[in-house]
């Protein structure tokens, strides 16, 4: 296994659970894999099948993810198809041969393409193993839920002795039992490794406006200069105005949600992975069939819907381990339109209480980590001291009177308005609505006029999040007092609210997460001028070795294995072939380019 391990992935050990999950898989055992995005889940499976006779099929949601996976495993040396809808009849004819003569070790399918081949070219060839890729798309409980993954219940019964393996990088427990069960999985190894991914930085920045969110999001990506991105946006009019601001500002975007062409869509996604554009404004439509290792950041221009969707989606950071920047922005009207799609959603109930355990998340005063971490079930006893709460624990007041202004002034509205009319009451503002209903009459009308209109924004956003108060979705998003809050308003209990602070507008230039590698890495204008040099002279090589086969750069190699180049500065072809990441094939096929530049760069 081990010398596998090096000849076709560049490794010398294995990361955790993988070796015992991999000798399950090949004593023929169904097993259940959940794996932090970066993780690698694909090992688990791409190494038995190496060391399998026969091959493996492997069920995946996504073209993009196929032949990403597929591209990365042929540059290794393994022999691995796709068999999908982009192919030409001649394609799959010689793929189709290729498996009957036992030449391809790794079959990628989609779950359509499965169930057409059931009896057909699957009945006909070896087959050594199942992997359900993305398994969570089978649940109905699965944030990816997809109705083609219910129909993979056949594989049990048209191959009961074959091994089934379901790998996801989410799912909580009535995910995992649904997956189990709708695989007819035979008592299943399941291994659920840690979810901590100590290389993202984990920060949130509440109640910004659109113009103070733009600026930061621009000042954050020129720190990042040539560095991948995704922003994450709720609607796919705002991926594109968010794209166009900042192609306005010069910088390299590209757009990508459902309302666009396949072809625009490919496009998109193409000039991303091949870092012709440097960052991708999109919707969640976009990202599982992102294997993009060199993804240095990830922003969330919404709040999400769940913890398993904020989740999945920051996870395609930082997939090569190296130190990555997470950022979400939040806001009061977010919360309110979220809760309300929550509202009329046919599983009102559940997706109510997954939107609130994210409110919780991104409100919090604790350790950003620990939440998540709890989230999924696993304990964290210590606080991470790189998450933004960590690093800037934030301060409280005594709030009490702040919090009865805006509660007494909507119950003198008899709880008939709305969070705009309320702030316009606040700050004795003489808006078409406070006239025509005589809210300026009321004794709480200017009452707040020394708190900013933007303030109250944010501080009736905390009261929201504190449960005082509940918006009613079904009455013209009305606010109605809680319980809670009327303690406060009637019976003077306490409450204290975050002392705002307006300097985290300001993009903190020297901010970089720490790893246990960090030492090791030099980031884009942070080395001196000869490490700088030699990672962007390797980078370029990569790019023209890329270009050459069509391929993206970081299958050529990763960006952590160019930063351990220039940490190492190999000499030999031998001595690059140590490096961690890469493979002896790799070694063989790239090392005389790469050792020669780098004797030229360092005057050797």
């Amino acid at each position: 296994m081990l010398q596998k391990l090096k000849k076709y992935f560049g490794f010398t050990e294995f990361r955790e659970q993988q070796k015992e999950i991999i000798e399950k898989i090949i004593d023929k055992k169904d097993t259940l894999v959940l794996m932090p995005t970066g993780g690698g889940k694909s090992l688990c499976y791409q190494l038995p099948a190496i060391l399998m006779e026969g091959t493996t099929i492997v069920v995946s949601p996504l073209i993009s993810l196929m032949k990403d996976q597929v591209e990365t495993l042929i540059e290794n040396g393994i022999p691995a198809r796709a068999l999908n809808s982009t192919n030409s009849e001649e394609e799959n004819y010689i793929l189709k041969r290729d498996c009957l003569q036992g030449k391809v070790k790794l079959l990628y399918i989609s779950p359509e393409r499965l169930l057409l081949e059931m009896n057909f070219l699957l009945k006909d060839i070896n087959i050594a193993l199942f992997a359900i890729d993305e398994a969570h798309c089978i649940s109905q409980w699965g944030h990816d839920f997809r109705p083609e993954y219910t129909q993979l219940k056949c594989i049990r019964s048209q191959f009961p002795e074959i091994p089934i393996v379901a790998l996801t990088a989410t799912a909580d427990k009535i995910t995992r039992s649904d997956i189990i069960e709708q695989l007819d999985m035979r008592n299943p190894e399941v291994f659920i490794s840690s979810f901590d991914r100590p290389n993202l930085s984990l920060e949130v920045k509440r109640g910004f406006q659109q113009k103070e969110k733009n600026k930061y999001i621009i000042d954050f990506i020129r720190r990042h200069k040539n560095e991948s991105g995704i922003i994450y946006c709720m609607s796919r009019n705002k991926t594109e105005s968010v794209a166009q601001m900042l192609m306005k500002s010069g910088i390299n975007a590209t757009i990508y949600h459902a309302g666009l062409s396949a072809a625009k869509r490919d496009e998109a996604q193409e000039d991303f992975i091949n870092d012709r554009a440097q960052i991708v404004c999109a919707t969640v439509a976009f990202g599982m069939g992102i294997d993009k290792s060199n993804v240095r950041w990830v922003i969330h221009y919404n709040m999400p819907k769940s913890i398993e969707s904020f989740y999945q989606e920051i996870g395609r950071a930082g997939r090569d381990g190296l130190a990555s920047e997470t950022l979400l922005f939040y806001s009061l009207s977010d919360m309110i339109l979220m809760n309300k799609f929550a509202a009329e959603s046919k599983q009102q109930e559940i997706n109510l209480e997954k939107l609130h355990r994210m409110q919780q998340y991104a409100d919090s005063n604790i350790c950003r980590r620990r939440i998540l971490l709890n989230y999924f079930g696993e304990s964290m006893d210590h606080d991470c001291g790189h998450c933004d709460v960590c690093k800037n624990p934030p301060q409280r007041f005594d709030g009490t009177i702040t919090v009865q202004k805006a509660l007494s002034a909507v119950a003198r509205a008899n709880q008939n308005i709305s969070i705009g009319v309320l702030i316009d009451i606040l700050r004795g503002n003489y808006s078409t609505e406070v006239k025509s209903k005589e809210y300026d009459r009321l004794k709480t009308f200017g009452a707040g006029r020394d708190i900013s209109a933007r303030d109250w924004q944010d501080y009736l956003l905390q009261m929201l999040n504190l449960g005082y108060f509940e918006i009613a979705y079904n009455e013209n998003n009305h606010i109605k007092i809680t319980e809670s809050g009327k303690k406060v308003l009637f019976s003077s209990e306490k409450a204290e609210l975050v002392i705002i602070n307006r300097d985290d507008t300001k993009v903190n230039i020297n901010k970089k997460s720490p790893t246990k590698e960090k030492q090791l890495f030099i980031f884009a204008g942070e080395g001196g001028i000869e490490e700088n040099n030699l990672f962007d002279e390797l980078r370029a090589l990569r790019r023209k070795l890329a270009d050459q086969q069509a391929i993206p750069p970081y299958i050529v190699f990763s960006d952590k294995a160019l930063h351990l180049m220039v940490h190492y500065k190999p000499m030999t072809i031998e001595e690059l072939g140590n490096i961690s990441g890469i493979s002896e094939y790799k070694r063989d096929k790239y090392g005389k380019e790469f050792v020669t530049l780098i004797k030229r760069v360092i005057g050797k």
